[in-house]
């Protein structure tokens, strides 16, 4: 079930490089942002808790497609890429095991604990 749950969502960053190239923006915007929601990682300085929901809050992808849906019904090109941008990180992410968190503590995710 792991593997099928990767290859669906390595098809959904697939879907998110598709979706940026509809998009006028250089390829460089694509590599410069596609870290960016890790930003959320830094509530773990002040706690577990507030780690958790800092770091599901950038990585959920519920948020990216509703930011992305937005951009297309306000016509904003910023806002679509900021949808994609959330949505192909949080793919590639979970790709690798990493979900969103548990607030018992950063490897403690709904894909399972990391590293096992």
């Amino acid at each position: 079930m792991k593997l099928s749950l990767k290859i669906e969502e390595f098809a959904m960053l697939i879907l998110g490089v598709f979706l940026f190239t509809k998009l006028d923006y250089s390829w460089w915007w694509f590599a410069g942002l596609f870290l960016v929601p890790d930003i959320g990682m830094l509530g773990y300085l002040a706690s577990d808790k507030i780690g958790a929901y800092s770091y599901n809050i950038f990585h959920h992808k519920g948020i990216a497609i509703a930011i992305y849906l937005m951009g297309i019904m306000l016509d904003h090109a910023f806002l679509q890429l900021s949808g994609i941008m959330l949505f192909a990180h949080s793919s590639f992410d979970r790709c690798f095991g990493y979900g969103l968190k548990y607030e018992k503590g950063f490897k403690f995710t709904h894909l399972g604990e990391i590293g096992t």
